[in-house]
């Protein structure tokens, strides 16, 4: 659909004011040079002129986008585009005098008239120009600040919360934007309190910078003897960062009464909102800069298939899919809901994206088959396991069936479908295993660079489809993390249990994590990378569980160990004290895009993995864990003897628990 089809009726009224305003602009600079007999001498030939010179104009708005911008929001580019197109109109009566109507007026159509006389002048050509940026940019500010002042009456006759922000003078510059133009309501700021020494004393749109995050009591005070009470606190991304210390923010705003909400960044184009601070925003790891562009070259118009799609992982690609503007999306999920829950608010979007969500078990080969085939997909997001650790230590036999034999299935149908791409989602666990779930996610793993590996060398280097898996730690807020038991622990009042006091584990945001994930397919399904199938996002430093639980109940604006207690309960089956990233005796290559390393893990050959899924299906079929255990041990080295003893260790002891 071209920009013209597009154009509405307010675009046209926009167009007529734009020919209307060069209309007078011409005439009134002729009448200002030309006062008396000499403008009624030279009127004629303008009428005839204008009409010509207004459609010029016309067009010439158009161009410079003047026709097809909102005046609500006019703003600097569209100064500038106001200043662009006078100058082209200008230049157009310069050439429009020298090269065509005065030389027919001295007697010489042919020469350009340098030095004799001119119909229009240059007086007349410089009082245009200014009368023309005057007549264009009038009515446009004036509106702007119509809606301006508008905003404000509401924001105050609708009762508005006086409210502080936190943060710089440019994150604080987004949310007024916001509550100027209605995308935030129900609040007004009275004051700016900024981290940057450059930012105090300066005025922001009109509110001033009050002072420093340290004087939050002092203003909170000032206003209130004022009669101006302040109720709510609004921090900005730059409130979040570990100098602006965000803890003491938000213990002070508990002290004070205060409201406590945030402003997220807006990298990625989200409309300015106000959300509650969550405990993502007191991770104190810088998060990484994501190139939205590309991720939006490999989604858009595609056919996107997400299975556990309605886990928390799962939801959260379904929904990167549907913002980077797939075409289809199929979500297979098992739990009805869940495929409820993330198909509606899919829908609720109205993205126009052709969205479908099936109910179906990854470990359903015949089912899984049938779906993708129907639906041939383009890329295939495999975020469908069960992880919960110590669970799976009891259910052994289910995590084979769901992370091992279900991948598989996924795989495989992707495959036949003719997907171009497969990305698993696993786990740091799945190096050097301890826990059934590391393992089970190693195999996986293993399976997919195996096919993977065998589809380039059967095609000369050129697979149809690449299969790829993507590791990383714990995610902040995800369904079984921590962050959930201990917010319910503590709306409880306590304790909060936390299994050691070493205990560490990498964390990052849902969404973080996710769009890296997209990130990683995209350099997998580039013809010069298909020698790396495994991919690990850089989870930064490792973040202590007590020091986690400190944050969240600091969150809360209580005191750890004084309104809250912190109680160690021990490891549990399955567990380690560290994470890592990368085994010993993996190799790891540098990739050249932020926040992914690529590993190479050792490999088997797809004949002996089948071979050894084939035991399996036999061990499984008979609950041989002893059959299982030999398997995996074979099949991951890495897997040790101290790691099978603190699974046989843990699995005793869950079944002596058991009636």
């Amino acid at each position: 659909m071209t920009r013209l089809s597009q154009l509405t009726y307010r675009n046209f009224l926009i167009a007529a004011h734009d020919a209307l305003a060069t209309a007078v602009a011409l005439l009134v600079s002729f009448y200002l040079r030309f006062e008396g007999e000499a403008f009624f001498d030279r009127l004629p030939l303008l009428l005839r002129i204008l009409p010509f010179f207004i459609v010029l104009s016309v067009v010439v708005c158009y161009v410079f986008n003047l026709t097809t911008t909102k005046w609500r929001f006019i703003s600097l580019p569209d100064a500038l585009n106001i200043l662009r197109a006078a100058t082209v109109l200008t230049l157009a009566l310069l050439v429009l005098d020298y090269i065509f109507v005065a030389p027919n007026i001295v007697g010489n159509p042919v020469a350009p008239n340098v030095l004799g006389a001119f119909f229009i002048g240059k007086i007349t050509i410089i009082l245009y120009f200014f009368l023309e940026v005057f007549f264009l940019s009038g009515f446009r500010f004036a509106y702007r600040y119509f809606r301006y002042t508008r905003a404000r009456a509401h924001a105050k006759a609708e009762g508005a919360s006086l409210a502080l922000l936190i943060g710089r003078a440019a994150d604080a510059e987004i949310l007024l934007r916001g509550i100027e133009s209605g995308a935030v309501k129900r609040i007004w700021p009275v004051g700016v309190l900024s981290p940057s020494p450059a930012d105090r004393g300066q005025l922001i749109r009109n509110i001033p910078v009050l002072g420093a995050i340290d004087d939050i009591e002092d203003v909170v005070r000032d206003f209130a003897q004022r009669n101006k009470p302040i109720s709510r606190i609004v921090m900005a991304p730059s409130a979040f960062e570990p100098d602006a210390r965000p803890e003491s923010v938000l213990m002070r705003a508990r002290r004070l009464g205060l409201i406590v909400s945030r402003l997220p960044g807006l990298e990625s184009g989200e409309t300015p909102r106000l959300t509650n601070v969550a405990v993502e925003d007191l991770l104190l790891r810088p998060s990484e800069k994501i190139d939205y562009a590309r991720l939006e070259a490999l989604v858009r118009g595609k056919a996107v298939i997400v299975t556990g799609g309605g886990g928390s992982i799962g939801s959260e690609i379904c929904e990167r899919v549907v913002t980077f503007g797939a075409a289809r999306l199929l979500v297979i999920e098992n739990s009805e809901p869940a495929l409820y829950a993330v198909t509606e608010a899919l829908a609720a979007r109205e993205a126009g994206v052709d969205i479908e969500g099936r109910i179906a078990d990854i470990r359903d080969r015949e089912r899984v088959l049938r779906l993708m085939r129907e639906f041939s997909p383009d890329i295939v997001f495999h975020a469908a396991a069960l992880k919960h650790v110590p669970i799976l230590e009891r259910d052994w036999s289910e995590g084979v069936k769901t992370n091992i034999f279900g991948s598989v299935n996924v795989a495989d149908a992707a495959l036949a479908a003719g997907a171009t791409a497969m990305v698993m989602i696993s786990t740091d666990k799945a190096i050097e295993p301890v826990s059934m779930l590391g393992l089970t996610k190693r195999f996986a793993e293993m399976y997919c660079q195996a096919l993977d590996h065998d589809l380039a060398m059967r095609l000369d280097g050129k697979p149809p489809m690449r299969l790829i898996s993507v590791r990383f730690g714990n995610v902040l807020a995800s369904n079984g993390s921590v962050v959930p038991k201990f917010k319910a622990q503590i709306d409880a009042g306590g304790p909060v249990t936390v299994t050691h006091p070493d205990m560490v584990r990498f964390f990052m945001t849902i969404r973080e994590a996710c769009d890296l994930v997209i990130t990683a397919a995209t350099h997998a399904v580039a013809p010069a990378h298909q020698d790396v199938s495994v991919y690990v996002l850089n989870m930064g430093q490792p973040v202590r569980i007590v020091d986690l639980a400190e944050r969240m109940i600091r969150l809360s604006g209580l005191e750890p160990g004084h309104d809250i207690e912190i109680v160690f309960t021990g490891m549990r089956p399955g567990e380690r004290l560290n994470e890592i990233l990368f085994a010993h005796q993996e190799e790891t290559v540098e990739i050249g895009v932020a926040g992914i390393v690529a590993a190479r893990p050792r490999e088997s050959s797809l004949e002996t993995i089948s071979a050894w899924l084939a035991t399996l299906h036999q061990a499984v079929n008979g609950e041989q864990r002893g059959l299982i255990e030999a398997v995996l041990n074979e099949a991951i080295p890495e897997f040790g003897a101290g790691a099978r003893a603190t699974i046989q260790l843990a699995a005793s002891k869950i079944e002596q628990a058991q009636p």
